[in-house]
C-alpha cells in the first residue's frame, strides 16, 4: 500500500516554521498561546487472519534519538466518512468507524478488510452532516464477553444508544444480539455529538449535544441534552445508574454534567482521571474542560456562557465551570477534539491533550497544568473529523475527505 508521510518541526510562531537544526537534547521551541486563566470497499488484504491479541510486554528499555518534532503518517485512505479509530483492550485491530453505519477493520498493513465487522447502513440515518453512527466503545471486557456499544441516528431523527455482541466470527458482530438501550428525543438534526468511551472505574460515558433548539436543554438537569451521561452497563439490564450519579431523584437519573452544547468528542485520561471535553462553540469562542471525574455535577456554562465569556448578558461567571482552553472563530469554526497521548513512540509527549479544528485542520496539543499550548506544523490535515487511538495508545486522525493519518515521532 502507498504509504504518504507528512513530516514537521515544531513551529516557533503561529504560521512560521523553524529552521532546520541540530539534534538537540531537549525538546524544541514550540508555538505557544497562553490560555486566559479561570468506498468504503478498498480491496482486502491476502494475509492470513491476524492473532487479535497484543503480544507480551518486555522490560528491554532502548535509548531514544531526541525529539525533533512530530509528524502523521497516512495509514489508508478513500474510506467514507471516517469518525473513529479505536480497539478493545489488549486488541492488536484498529477498528475505522464510518458515518453511514458501518464499522471496519484496518490491517496492520494498513488494508481495509472487504467485509464490514460490522453494518447497520439500514439502520442509520446520515442525512445531515451532524447524524450518523457517531459513536462507538468495546466493554473494558471485551475479549471475555464480547460487548460493544454505539451509538447512532435513527429515520425518525432520535438518537439511541444499542448494545452489541460479537458473533462466532471474532471479526464480526451478530446482528441479532442488538438490544436498544436509551432512545433520545431529537428537536432537530443538529447538535447530536455522541462520543461513547469506558472510563477506567468501568462506567460507560456518552456525550449528547443540546440539540439546536434555540439551546433551550443546556442547563435543564432534567434532560439528556446539553448534558455528560454516565450508565453503569455491568450491574443490570440494559444500565444501572450509578449511586453517585448527581441527578439521580431527577427526571434524568443518567446525566452526570451540563451545560454542553455540542460535545463532539471528549476524552477520560486513565492515568489521571480527568475529563477532557472539547465542546463546539456558536458565536465566538470554541472551548475545552477538563474536570475531575469526581466533579459530579459540574455545570460547563452553555448557554449563559460561551468559553470564559458571557453570551448572554448579566451571566456570572462564578457559577459554572469554565474552560481551561479557548480559542476565537479567528483561529477555526468548530472544535475536534481529542485525546491525551499515553503510547510508547513518544514518551515525551505523555500527558498531552491532543485536538484540531474542523475548519482549519492545524494540531495542536497541551500538558493539563500548563498555560502553553504547542502547535505541531504537520501540514494541512483538511477537515478533522476526530482522533483515536489503538489498544497501545498510538494516536489517530480522521478526515472527512476518508483518510486515516497516525501520529509518529520525527528523531
Amino acid at each position: 500500500m502507498r504509504r504518504t508521510w507528512i513530516s514537521a518541526l515544531l513551529v516557533v510562531a503561529v504560521g512560521c516554521t523553524a529552521e532546520a537544526a541540530p539534534a538537540p537534547t531537549t525538546l524544541p521551541a514550540v508555538t505557544t498561546i497562553t490560555t486566559p486563566e479561570p468506498q468504503l470497499e478498498v480491496e482486502s488484504s491476502d494475509q492470513p487472519p491476524e492473532s487479535t491479541t497484543l503480544p507480551s510486554a518486555t522490560t528491554t528499555t532502548i535509548p531514544l534519538d531526541p525529539l525533533l518534532g512530530i509528524g502523521v503518517e497516512l495509514v489508508t485512505e478513500g474510506l467514507k466518512r471516517p469518525v473513529l479509530v479505536l480497539s478493545p483492550p489488549d486488541d492488536v485491530r484498529r477498528f475505522v468507524v464510518l458515518q453511514g453505519g458501518k464499522i471496519v477493520i484496518m490491517n496492520q498493513d494498513g488494508l481495509v478488510r472487504s467485509e464490514p465487522f460490522l453494518d447497520i447502513s439500514d439502520l442509520v440515518n446520515d442525512n445531515s452532516i451532524e447524524q450518523g453512527l457517531l459513536g462507538v466503545a468495546f466493554h473494558p471486557t471485551y475479549a471475555q464477553n464480547g460487548r460493544l456499544f454505539v451509538y447512532y441516528t435513527q429515520a425518525n431523527n432520535n438518537s439511541i444508544l444499542v448494545e452489541y455482541h460479537a458473533s462466532g466470527d471474532p471479526d464480526r458482530v451478530n446482528l441479532g444480539s442488538a438490544t436498544e438501550m436509551l432512545e433520545i428525543e431529537q428537536p432537530t438534526e443538529r447538535h447530536n455529538a455522541g462520543m461513547l468511551l469506558f472510563g477506567p472505574r468501568g462506567y460507560l460515558w456518552m456525550s449528547l449535544g443540546e440539540g439546536g433548539a434555540a439551546s433551550v436543554n443546556a442547563q435543564d438537569s432534567d434532560t439528556l441534552l446539553g448534558t455528560m451521561v454516565r450508565l453503569d452497563v455491568d450491574s443490570e439490564a440494559p444500565y444501572a445508574i450509578p449511586s453517585d450519579n448527581p441527578f439521580v431523584d431527577g427526571a434524568a437519573p443518567e446525566v452526570w454534567a451540563i451545560g454542553l452544547r455540542n460535545p463532539w468528542r471528549f476524552w477520560i485520561d486513565a492515568s489521571t482521571e480527568m475529563l477532557y471535553i472539547g465542546d463546539v462553540g456558536q458565536g465566538n469562542w470554541e472551548e475545552i474542560n477538563v474536570v475531575s471525574i469526581d466533579a459530579a455535577g459540574s455545570n460547563f456554562g452553555w448557554l449563559p456562557m460561551e468559553g470564559t465569556r458571557c453570551f448572554l448578558s448579566g451571566c456570572d461567571a462564578s457559577l459554572y465551570d469554565l474552560p481551561i482552553v479557548e480559542y476565537p472563530h479567528s483561529e477555526g469554526c468548530s472544535i475536534v477534539g481529542g485525546v491525551v497521548y499515553r503510547g510508547e513512540a513518544i514518551p515525551e509527549l505523555s500527558g498531552d491533550f491532543f485536538y484540531s479544528d474542523w475548519c482549519q485542520g492545524w494540531l495542536r496539543s497541551f500538558a493539563f497544568g500548563s498555560p502553553d499550548i504547542n502547535e505541531w506544523d504537520v501540514g494541512e490535515l483538511g477537515q478533522v473529523t476526530s482522533f483515536g487511538t489503538d489498544a497501545s495508545g498510538e494516536v489517530y486522525i480522521t478526515t472527512w475527505s476518508g483518510e486515516v493519518y497516525k501520529l509518529v515521532p520525527l528523531r
